[in-house]
Order: structure tokens, then sequence, then C-alpha cells
């Protein structure tokens, strides 16, 4: 029976610090790929901040250059600027003498009517709103039995 132990704790195929070895390896072998997996996802996330940097950078310059547009067109759109440019499009300012009143004959500026009746458009009939909640949940409801009833047909 001492022979049976012996050989059995002998066996090739019983070895300890093969076996812990192998599994020394394997443990090192899952920490460099969970390694490697971490340090990829940490590398996207610095690139996409990156990206997003730049892209706020932008917009913060494009803000910039509209507001400089924006105060380029009030300047020029100035009372003084305008009459500049009118005078050199030959334009000039009106006087007594240039301005025609014309008569109408028969027109009251102070009348009430007009000369053609304006017709009054139907109004359509304009939802009843009941702001309750059982009048919501009625308005709902009929929603509902509307769709089933189209549905149907």
């Amino acid at each position: 029976m001492a022979n049976l132990f012996k050989h059995a704790r002998n066996r090739p195929g019983w070895q300890p610090q093969r076996q812990a070895a192998w599994l020394v390896l394997l443990g090192a072998l899952i920490m460099l790929t969970f390694g490697g997996i971490s340090l990829s996802q940490i590398a996207n996330y610095a690139s996409t901040n990156r990206e997003i940097e730049a892209l706020i950078d932008e917009r913060d310059r494009l803000e910039l250059q509209n507001e400089q547009l924006r105060a380029e067109i009030a300047s020029l759109q100035t009372v003084p600027r305008l009459l500049e440019r009118a005078q050199s499009l030959g334009y000039r300012p009106a006087t007594s003498a240039d301005i025609e009143h014309i008569t109408v004959d028969g027109y009251n500026p102070n009348r009430n009517e007009t000369v053609v009746e304006l017709q009054e458009e139907e109004e359509a009939a304009a939802p009843q709103y009941d702001a309750t909640f059982a009048g919501w949940l009625q308005q709902e409801w009929d929603k509902l039995v509307n769709q089933f009833r189209a549905f149907g047909r």
C-alpha cells in the first residue's frame, strides 16, 4: 500500500511547480490583456476629448467672428453712413418744392367704413378646453376612441 502512494505521488502528470507556473503565466496574460484594453479605452477617451476641445475652440472663434460682423453691420447701418451712401448714389434731401400733394375727391381719412365691405370669416370651431384633470382625461379618451374607429374603417 505504501508503494501505491509513493507511485501516485511520483506520477509525471502531477507537478505542482509546473501548474503554479502556468497559473502565474495565465494570470499575467489576462492582466496584460485587460491592461491593453484599458489603455486603448483611455487613449480613445483622450482622443475624443482633444476633438471636443478643438470643436469648442472653433465654436468660440466663430462666435467672436459673428460678433465682429454684427458690429461691422451696425456701424454700416448708422444714419450718417446711410445718408452718405444715399448721396453717393445720387439722392438728396427732399425740399418743400420737391413734395407734391395729391387731392383725391371723396377721400375722407377719418372715415369709419371701408369702400369694400369686409366679410367676416367663419371661425372654425375652436376646441373647448377644460383645464381639469377629468376634462383632459375625457379628451384623451375621445382621441383613443376615434383612433380605434378610424382603424376599423
